[in-house]
């Protein structure tokens, strides 16, 4: 590219070289391609230099209108290509997306294509809006990835190419799916007892909490996240029970071995330290730790001391203060008025003559706990319920006595006989009693029991449940009374402690079908419109203030059978269903009659009887019958009943049916014109009362095959047959219908065509032959089924003004002399057909006339007399020639009839 700046106007020229494109966006966003060479004028419309990109190297070359000094251009890639992005995300889930898009480059006329990548830029709402770069490659899709669940998030692309960044696509934003909460960090200890422990965790949002303390849990449920790591703790063990005093197995001068035994409350799973104190002459106790072992301890480098006469000084300490107890030369005491559960400390110390020695070590006793007192008896907390109570007592006095104290409740039943029943042991001083009766009075006492074993019972106390719902009823019975009706009835139920309201029968054909049919005080109930055959169920229940209570066992039952339904559909139809071929069917005579089958009821259907007036019909089991010889055109009265082996149900409705007229006679057929190939034939009644409008008519005509085919139906009374044989026979019948039906066919009749008159010949051919003589030929005509053919000649000339018969025979030549010179003569010819089983002569039409002028030459000489000459026959006379005439006339007036006859 070569720029020229033109500063005094602010227009820049940009020269595009061959085979180069500049790309520029204009003022609507939209991407303008040139293809050089071109030169193309750029003008700010504020005045001020726009930016130019073009390709780095030619920024030397820009220079200003005079060509002095460089421009102060920003100078960019040069957009040899446009790429235009279309951006699309899909398969969001709650951490990632897959964004693609697709690119389309529109080239300069070298045809090359930048090579491109993509910058992929992404931002979420929530944050502060800006853009951030997740990718930049070559690909057309990239999977983003960490995104947060539920957050909206809005994402573009653009275009690199030759190190520039070209313009962003349309954003597209999209919102990432929910997701479960991330897995907590596992639970820590706070506190723990012997009982308890106390844990503490990390606050999530929308996380599921499942702790488990032994066999208590607790789950709040959202959405699940994962658990998290499995941690162990345990509770603080029980302390353990005062040790008794260590016993004295050896003794020397300065030793002693000690023993003592485990203490009963430690698990053999348990470590078990002991700690042992000794207390010298000065009165110290000193404390050594020592191992968890049962070997004996040997205690030695103590003072060796003579045994002479002495006293025994027996202390006792409580409260901290020391009493002596004994003084006297026995070895043995008995220590009275002490407190129960109490400790004391005893020591020992001999006087002789010497002196009174040192103390012994203390030796520690705790006086037995009594048995605890009397309870409190258990009262009730809450409303009593009809199936269970809560109950709560007071313990024995407090006081040391009352620790590890322990609570049996019994309940007996106030039936005669009946045993008391622990049913609670425990610490607690409360308790729920369940599956109990309603309305029913129970016998509660309480007892405490410790170490020392069980006190006293309570006073007794006598509660009574509330009253609940009632029992199950007993199933209902049923009783039959017809199979469209049962009574059902059932026992007056005892109500638990509260009298029954009302019992509910439900009622239907099986168990999803059950409703409510009655509802009441009443302990029976009957049931109608039932279905025979059918089956059925029933259950019951009963219903007192505190509710109702449960069903019944599920009682079935199924009706008796009984006689069919009355029959439905029953009418008369135009054509049996099921005809015989040895049984004609005739309208005016019969019924074909049809109906339904109706329910049988449970029993099957062996018959139908219908009634027509005073005569009964019995038909099978089928539903379909055909009625006959009842009187024509005559009205009747039908009903039907079907018939099972319980007996014949009801009569169905009135049918009132009428016969058909009888079917018309045939008419008389006859012949009203023949022709050689034709015969027209029309027919009619003797009486025009027999003639109705809606009656037609069937032509039949016999075959080759002897067999009568149908060739006219309809309601005309003239028929003309076409296309026949000459001189032949043909047999017909004729069949009137109306809507009385079809009539029988009439006697045969036959009819036979015409002999063929022979056909017209064409016009005569005529040659002159010497002086006044022609010779006249036509064309001949083959026999015509044996019959002969015979010509005759008629000649027209002269003074004449008919023609004349100048020749009959079988040539097809003749010759005409004793002519006029120049004179005009017609010849015309027809052919006879000669009928050798008849006898009859039948001729054709005449032919076209032929026209010739016999002209004279110079040659000839001699006149010919005008004399008809007739060289092959004689001359006809006139009588004769009259009747030829007449013959061609009548013939002719049969010809045209026919003709008439064939164009009607």
């Amino acid at each position: 590219f070569l720029f020229k700046c033109l500063f005094s106007l602010s227009v820049i020229l940009v020269q595009v070289n061959p085979g180069e494109t500049f790309t520029i966006r204009t003022e609507d966003g939209a991407l303008q391609c040139i293809q050089g060479p071109a030169e193309v004028p750029m003008m700010s419309p504020n005045g001020s230099i726009p930016p130019i990109h073009v390709p780095p190297g030619y920024v030397s070359q820009v220079t200003d209108r005079n060509g002095s000094g460089p421009c102060q251009l920003y100078c960019e890639t040069k957009c040899e290509s446009v790429v235009i992005l279309t951006l699309q995300v899909s398969n969001v889930q709650s951490r990632s997306a897959l964004v693609s898009w697709t690119s389309v480059s529109v080239s300069g006329s070298s045809g090359r294509v930048p090579s491109c990548s993509y910058e992929l830029q992404l931002k979420d709402k929530g944050r502060d809006g800006k853009y951030k770069v997740v990718y930049s490659g070559e690909e057309l899709q990239y999977t983003l990835t960490d995104l947060r669940p539920a957050t909206d998030y809005h994402v573009r692309v653009s275009t690199v190419c030759n190190s520039m960044k070209g313009p962003s696509s349309d954003a597209r934003a999209f919102t990432t799916h929910s997701a479960p909460p991330d897995t907590p960090l596992p639970p820590r200890l706070s506190h723990r007892t012997k009982s308890s422990l106390t844990l503490q965790w990390k606050v999530y949002m929308f996380y599921n909490l499942f702790i488990t303390v032994r066999i208590h849990f607790f789950f709040f449920f959202f959405s699940c996240s994962g658990f998290s790591t499995e941690v162990v703790f345990n509770t603080t063990g029980s302390l353990p029970q005062t040790s008794l005093p260590p016993r004295l197995a050896q003794a020397g001068p300065s030793w002693v071995t000690l023993e003592w035994t485990r203490p009963n409350s430690c698990s053999n799973e348990e470590v078990v330290t002991y700690t042992l104190e000794m207390q010298d002459e000065t009165k110290v106790l000193n404390s050594a730790l020592l191992p968890p072992s049962h070997i004996p301890l040997i205690l030695c480098a103590l003072v060796i001391m003579a045994f002479y006469r002495y006293l025994i000084h027996l202390c006792l300490c409580s409260e901290s203060q020391w009493v002596t107890l004994y003084r006297g030369p026995e070895r043995k005491h008995l220590c009275e008025d002490l407190k129960p559960a109490t400790s004391y400390s005893l020591r020992l110390s001999c006087v002789n003559v010497g002196g009174q020695s040192l103390c012994s070590d203390d030796l520690t006793v705790r006086t037995h706990i009594p048995p605890p007192g009397r309870c409190q008896p258990p009262s009730t907390v809450g409303n009593v319920k009809h199936k269970e109570m809560t109950l709560q007592w007071d313990g024995p006095l407090c006081g040391e006595e009352s620790e590890n104290v322990e609570f049996s409740l019994e309940m007996c039943a106030m039936e005669e006989g009946s045993e008391p029943t622990e049913v609670y042991c425990g610490s607690k001083t409360e308790c729920t009693v369940g599956n109990l009766l309603p309305g029913t009075t129970y016998r509660f006492q309480v007892r405490a029991a410790n170490s020392a074993g069980y006190g006293p019972y309570s006073e007794s106390v006598e509660i009574s449940t509330a009253a609940g719902p009632p029992g199950q009823c007993s199933p209902p019975a049923i009783n039959v009374r017809s199979h469209t009706c049962a009574d059902v009835t059932w026992e007056n139920k005892v109500s638990s402690g509260i009298d029954i309201s009302e019992y509910r029968l439900d009622w239907g054909r099986d168990l999803d079908s059950l409703e409510l049919v009655y509802s009441g005080m009443e302990t029976c109930f009957q049931i109608s419109n039932l279905e025979a055959s059918a089956d059925y169920c029933c259950r019951l229940q009963a219903v007192n203030q505190a509710g109702a209570g449960p069903y019944s066992d599920l009682v079935m039952y199924r009706t008796p059978a009984a006689a069919p339904d009355v029959v439905s559909g029953f009418c008369c139809v135009d054509h049996p269903l099921n005809p015989t071929d040895n049984e004609p069917f005739s309208h005016s005579t019969c019924l074909a009659l049809t109906w339904d089958e109706p329910h049988c009821n449970g029993a099957e259907i062996t018959s139908y009887c219908i009634s027509i007036g005073d005569r009964i019909f019995t038909t099978r089991n089928e539903t379909c019958h055909i009625i006959r010889d009842l009187l024509p055109d005559s009205e009747y009265s039908l009903q039907i009943r079907a018939e099972n082996e319980m007996g014949p149900g009801p009569f169905s409705q009135i049918l009132t049916v009428r016969t058909r007229p009888l079917p018309p006679s045939p008419p008389r057929l006859e012949c009203a014109a023949v022709g050689p190939q034709s015969l027209k034939l029309r027919w009619g009644f003797s009486s025009r009362s027999q003639l109705t409008d809606d009656t037609t008519y069937t032509l039949q005509m016999e075959n080759r095959n002897q067999r009568f085919v149908v060739v006219y139906r309809g309601s005309s009374h003239t028929f003309k047959l076409q296309r026949l044989s000459e001189s032949s026979q043909y047999r017909f019948r004729i069949q009137a219908v109306s809507e009385a039906g079809e009539g029988p066919f009439s006697e045969t009749y036959t009819f036979s065509t015409t002999k063929s008159l022979p056909q017209t010949l064409k016009a005569p051919r005529v040659v002159q032959l010497e002086g006044n003589a022609c010779e006249v030929t036509w064309e001949s005509i083959p026999p015509m089924r044996g019959d002969r053919i015979s010509y005759v000649l008629q000649v027209l000339g002269g003074r004449d003004s008919d023609y004349k018969q100048v020749y009959k025979g079988d040539e097809t030549s003749f010759q005409l002399s004793g002519l006029q010179w120049n004179t005009d003569y017609r010849v015309r010819v027809f052919a006879c057909r000669r009928c050798v089983d008849t006898l009859q002569e039948l001729c054709g039409s005449f032919s076209p006339s032929a026209h010739f002028n016999l002209r004279r030459s110079d040659a000839t000489l001699a006149v010919e007399a005008d004399i008809t000459r007739v060289p092959m026959g004689k001359t006809l006379t006139d009588e004769q020639f009259a009747g030829l005439i007449v013959f061609g006339v009548a013939s002719l007036s049969v010809l045209m009839a026919f003709l008439l006859q064939l164009l009607i």
